[in-house]
Parts: C-alpha cells; structure tokens; sequence
C-alpha cells in the first residue's frame, strides 16, 4: 500500500522540470515581464451551466495541467512525460496511461519515440496548448463533470519559467470553464515549498486576484458566498521544510483577502496519526478554514476495503466537521500506477473495470458526502486519469503501460457524470455501475 499522497513526490518532479527548463530555454524574460504578459482578467463569453455559487452537489476533478512536449512553445523541453531529459523513450517514459488523442488537431500532437502495435509513431499532447486544455473542458461538459481544481504547484513561484507555464494553462482552464458552462479554481500544492517560502504563495495570489482578476469571473467556483481557494499539503508528515505555522499565515491572509478556504490534508488528520503530524495544533488550522479534504490515494487497493475507509474515517470525519461548522470533501481515484516511474516493483491498484471506482461513489454518498473530488482528470503519470486513454498502448516490449481493459476511452468520464448524478440524488445511491 501506497504510505503517503501520490504526489508526495512532487518535489522531486519539480525539479526535474525546472532543471528541464533551465536547460532547454534561455528565455530573455523576467519574473515581473512574465507575469504581466500572462496575468490578464477575463473579457470573453460565459455560458451559463453549472451552478457556480456552490460546491455542495459537485464532484470536481483535480487538474495538473503539468505536460509539456518540445516544440509546444513553452520552451521548456518535455516535462513529465519523461523522468529526465529528451523525447519520450523506453528509457525515460514516466507515465503509465496514454492519451487518446483521436480527436486532436496535428498541431496538438507531439511524436515520440514510442510506437503502436501497428507501427504507427505514438504521440502526447501539451497542456500548454490552448486548443488541448479547452477540449478537455468540453469534454467535461459533454459528460457532466462539475469542474475542476486547477493544480499550482508553487515550489518555483519566482521564476519567468513557471509564469510562463501556470499562468498559461490556468487561462486556458479559465476560458474552458467560461465557454463550457463548467466551474473552476486554483489549488495550490505546497509541496516542494521551501522553508520560510510561504510569502511567495501569499504574493502569488495578491498577483493573481489583483492583475488576473481571480476570483471574478463567472466560471469561477465560489462556496460560502466567496470564491474558492484551495491549499494543498497541510499537516503531512512527510518531512516538509515549510511549518504549520506558515500554513497558519497563509489561510489567514487567504480569508482576509475574502476567500473561502479549503485544505488538502493527510488521510489520518482527524487522529492525528499515520500521514498526520502529531501535532494538535493542525486542528486549530483546521479550524480557521472552511473545506477539509483528506487525500486518500492508495488508503485502499479493493472495493471492499473502500466501502471499509468509508465506514470507519469517512463516517467520523464527517461528524467532526460538522461539530466544528466545516465541510467535507473526500477523494476518490480510479486506479493507480506508477511502475514506469518506480519500476515493476513498486505497488498498484487495479482499476477492475470500473468497479472500484463506482464503488467509491457508492459509499462516500451512502456516508453522507454531498460533495466530491475525483483525483485526477489528467494524470496519467500515476494512472489515475479519467480524461480519454487509448488501450492501443505501445508494446510491452517498449514499456509496461497499462491500459483502460478492454473498455472505451470515455469510460471513466461517463462514470464520473453518472457519479455526479447520484451524489445530487438524480440516481439512487445504490444504483449498480453503468454499462460500458
């Protein structure tokens, strides 16, 4: 069993795409000339669709938005789809999923080194590309999903490159969001945040609300009559540089600042044991916010065991939240996988076709959840993704890349809108899982 967050490990990643970056861009750009080329408020159409007023009835999905290929015009080489340098090859591959990209553009596609079994170049996408992250909105319209948490990894908060880079992709979400009629927000994952680093989160959300105008649009997610900010990272005791009461300064300037606060924390925060800090005084943190989200990626390997977490920490957490006037997001995630980033060895959870999946849905609803967050839409590193994969994967002679079984490649999006229409009481909590 997976002991901590999936992305526990993003600190490593993240530097293996700054190193990517520094060493395939020479970008005559500062830091101030970045962010006031790409930090520019909304002036397009809005459709109205969901309800953005609220996140109670929602499933949303978390967004990473993290892909990068050469040529993409980011300037930053391949990022994530690659453990170091170069073009996707068996011997740099990272990801386990691949992307169905049947219905891109050619100049949404990037050829790597990889091939399908009938010879044909196999190829990935950029979430820098416009085109790309806006597809990926409508097709979250097409299949009822909610919206989504856009993730801001904010290790390098004070580089032109990460600018450059988030701030490109949270427009593009923003304007999916807009034109789709779905719903949207910033999640910041604190993960790789060095110590005493906590101001450059705090600047970075002045500048967002400020120049960007976050917060103001009508896609974006509000809840408690604010808009939504989410703080990844909170009370993990996974060794991080930065301290709880860093943590503590940023929610409370998020709250001044008018935000509705929602924080992700480790899966035994309520105990205070596990993944948890020891300490007491993550609850008083806790307390301060509005939203509690525990991530619980790899807690549970079966459909049994998930209906078992539901029973004994959805149940409790829920009652303890309600005690101290907050709500409660659990996590649910299809599967997982990383064995080409860690190797055979390393553990996995198989999807069982859907099931293991549904049953997650069953049973937050059963215990009492009225909202949802789906990890991940896009991640196809750890093979959680919902968002469209191919099973026509390269060979395993190539890499061991896993596979969707056998079912369609929009399986896992018509599960989660189906999911959502059960969570809303639309479908009975019971209902068995839909058909591929």
């Amino acid at each position: 069993m997976i002991t901590g967050k999936v992305s526990r490990f993003t600190a490593a990643f993240i530097l293996i795409a700054l190193a990517t970056a520094s060493l395939t861009a020479a970008p005559a750009q500062t830091r101030e000339e970045a962010i006031a080329a790409t930090m520019t408020p909304y002036t397009g159409a809005s459709v109205r669709g969901v309800d953005t007023s609220t996140l109670t009835g929602k499933v949303m999905c978390g967004y990473q938005g993290w892909f990068n290929c050469e040529g993409d015009g980011a300037n930053r080489g391949w990022v994530h789809w690659v453990k170091s340098r170069g073009i996707p090859s068996p011997s740099n591959v990272k990801v386990d999923l691949w992307p169905d990209l049947s219905e891109f553009g050619a100049d949404e596609r990037f050829d790597t080194a990889f091939h399908h079994a009938d010879g044909s170049v196999a190829q990935v996408f950029s979430s820098y590309k416009q085109a790309t992250v806006l597809r990926h909105f409508q097709w979250m319209r097409d299949y009822g999903i909610d919206g989504v948490f856009v993730q801001r990894f904010v290790a390098g908060a004070r580089s032109p490159d990460f600018h450059r880079q988030n701030n490109a992709v949270l427009a593009h979400c923003r304007e999916g969001a807009n034109r789709n009629g779905r719903t949207y927000a910033v999640m910041y994952d604190l993960s790789g945040l060095g110590a005493g680093k906590m101001d450059d989160v705090i600047d970075d959300w002045r500048q967002l609300h400020t120049r960007m105008k976050m917060g103001e649009d009508p896609a974006y997610l509000r809840h408690r009559g604010k808009p939504v900010v989410a703080v990844w990272g909170i009370g993990f005791n996974d060794k991080r540089a930065y301290t709880l009461e860093e943590c503590r300064k940023l929610i409370e300037f998020l709250k001044s600042d008018g935000c509705t606060v929602m924080l992700g924390v480790p899966t035994y925060w309520r105990e205070l044991k596990n993944d948890s800090v020891a300490d007491p005084a993550l609850h008083e943190i806790i307390t301060l916010a509005d939203i509690v989200s525990p991530w619980t990626v790899g807690r549970y390997n079966s459909p049994e065991n998930a209906a078992r977490y539901a029973e004994k920490q959805i149940k409790p957490d829920l009652a303890w939240c309600t005690e101290h006037h907050l709500d409660y997001l659990p996590v649910l995630f299809p599967g997982f996988s990383w064995r080409n980033m860690y190797g055979q060895n390393t553990n996995a959870i198989p999807r069982r076709k859907g099931e293991f999946f549904w049953r997650q849905f069953r049973e937050a609803k059963a215990a009492g959840a009225n909202m949802l967050y789906v990890a991940m839409f896009d991640e196809v590193d750890e093979g959680t993704a919902i968002f469209k994969c191919t099973n026509d994967v390269p060979p395993e002679s190539e890499a061991p890349f896993v596979t969707f079984e056998g079912l369609p490649s929009d399986y896992y999006l018509r599960l989660t809108g189906t999911g959502t229409k059960m969570l809303r009481g639309e479908l009975p909590p019971d209902s068995p899982l839909p058909k591929p």
